[in-house]
């Protein structure tokens, strides 16, 4: 084109102009091109500049010695030139590229700082790191007592083996050799599996070989591996020092609730015992009246039917605990459960009369045995917190296909502290310890009991004072009818 356009439209005799111009071409070429489209313009130029340009015109001979060295000189400097353009793009090039890798190495830290379930961090590892690197397999394996542990996302024609893993392992420090077919370069090895190359990157925390990284896929820089290597490696340390920690936490909780148990149970049982010591040995005194006898009586009924009650919760909790709660339903009215539930705390509610109120008349498929011991929870707890004589209401609503049954007392509700551990196993707010006794055990029963019908169960404060415990079952409903229905319990 510059030929054509110096020789036919803008006719140009000075050389040092074409030279330039032509130049000029080949270094836009060498900036947008690759090296060897480059060189090939450039030698292209060179032939055209001679042909064209230089005497005798219309031929490839130089009949001047002097052109002969500037022919030479714009090849050279266009070459020279051309290779320039091509470092510096290649440079360019290699910055982009680290660029994109640190950028991935921070996205994949970010990733490893968000993982908080011990549990599941090093097994959804490798998906993470394969996410971020585009590799169509990665694996972290752990060395275990009988072989290897491999959490691994993707998939290779043949699973990794055993042996080349444990040679990459115990080799990871020592000088680079050959073994079993796998070149070693400082830790590095490459393996062939099923004809698909598979780098192996010893997983290090400060001088400790952890595991090994195997990554498939994508070519990556060895600085690069190096750095994912380093980075998996946190990973899985800081995954182990989670569920270290975690069992550290468990082992607390164990003993807190083994001392929590511990100081309840004495204290509860203590008291109990105390009473119906006394009332015996005052049953035996001759000169008591009858009435008092009747009274010592019921004192020694009513413990008794305490320390039945403790006890039944401790075996309620040892069910739960070992999954042993399972549910049976049948069609029930709402009432029986709430007059079974009744029932089941006769001395809790005392003088507390019971308010029971239904907005719809229908059966519903529960289990009535687990839903009545749940609520004769909240009863006695709500009769427990709630002033001599005050009433416990008890209200049965029916939402589309979810019954509910809330109890609500008039104590002195539950404090915002309080409120988030209120059905936390032996938990007791400081109100609580100061009022009445009592181990921390019944609201812990009733959402386990719930648990097993997949119910749920909730607290929060009622408007005018007191507490409003929930219990909410998604169940079969039959035979609605509209209206109130009031029973007095």
């Amino acid at each position: 084109m510059v030929s054509w356009t110096y020789t036919r439209v803008v006719p140009v005799t000075n050389t040092t102009i074409v030279a330039l111009t032509m130049l000029l071409i080949v270094l836009v070429v060498a900036a947008t091109s690759t090296l060897w489209a480059a060189v090939v313009t450039s030698v292209a130029a060179m032939v055209a500049f001679n042909f064209f340009f230089l005497p005798p015109v219309g031929t490839l001979a130089i009949a001047d010695p002097e052109n002969w060295v500037a022919l030479v000189t714009f090849l050279a400097v266009s070459l020279v030139a051309t290779n320039l353009s091509s470092a510096v793009r290649a440079r360019e090039r290699e910055a982009l590229e680290r660029r994109d890798e640190m950028a991935r190495l921070f996205d994949l830290s970010r990733d490893v700082l968000q993982m908080t379930d011990s549990g599941e961090a090093i097994s959804g590892l490798p998906a993470v790191v394969s996410r971020r690197f585009g590799l169509t397999y990665s694996a972290v394996c752990l060395p275990r007592a009988d072989g290897w542990e491999v959490c691994a996302a993707g998939s290779l024609p043949q699973p990794l083996d055993a042996n080349a893993l444990s040679a990459a392992f115990t080799g990871s420090d020592a000088a680079p050799d050959r073994v079993a077919g796998a070149v070693a370069i400082r830790g590095h090895r490459s393996l062939m599996v099923a004809g698909t190359p598979v780098n192996l990157v010893p997983l290090r925390v400060g001088t400790k070989s952890v595991g090994i990284l195997a990554a498939a896929g994508r070519s990556l820089e060895r600085g690069t591996l190096d750095a994912l290597g380093g980075v998996v490696a946190i990973a899985v340390d800081r995954a182990q020092l989670l569920e270290a920690g975690k069992a550290a936490e468990l082992a607390r909780q164990r003993e807190a609730v083994k001392s929590a148990l511990l100081a309840s149970l004495g204290h509860d049982l203590r008291t109990p015992l105390t009473a119906i010591r006394v009332a015996a040995s005052n049953l035996q005194a001759s000169w008591l009246a009858p009435e008092d006898q009747r009274e010592q009586s019921a004192i020694v009924l009513s413990e008794v039917e305490r320390l039945a009650r403790l006890f039944q919760n401790i075996l309620d909790m040892a069910r739960i605990d070992a999954g042993g709660v399972s549910a049976a339903e049948r069609w029930v009215h709402p009432m029986e459960i709430v007059g079974a539930a009744r029932d089941l705390v006769p001395q809790a509610l005392g003088d507390h009369p019971l308010d029971a109120r239904m907005s719809a008349d229908v059966l519903v498929r529960v289990d009535p045995r687990l839903t009545a011991a749940a609520l004769s929870h909240l009863l006695e707890n709500a009769a427990q917190y709630s002033p001599p004589g005050s009433p416990i209401e008890v209200a049965a609503a029916l939402q589309g296909r979810t019954v509910t049954l809330t109890v609500r007392d008039y104590g002195p509700g539950i404090s915002a502290t309080d409120l988030p551990r209120l059905f936390e196993r032996f938990y007791r707010g400081g109100n609580a310890k100061a009022r009445v006794a009592g181990t921390g055990m019944g609201l812990s029963i009733a959402r386990g009991l719930l648990a097993a019908e997949h119910g749920r169960i909730w607290a929060e404060n009622a408007e005018g004072g007191g507490a409003k415990f929930t219990i909410a079952l998604d169940t079969e409903v039959k035979r609605p009818e509209e209206g109130l229905v009031e029973v007095d319990a």
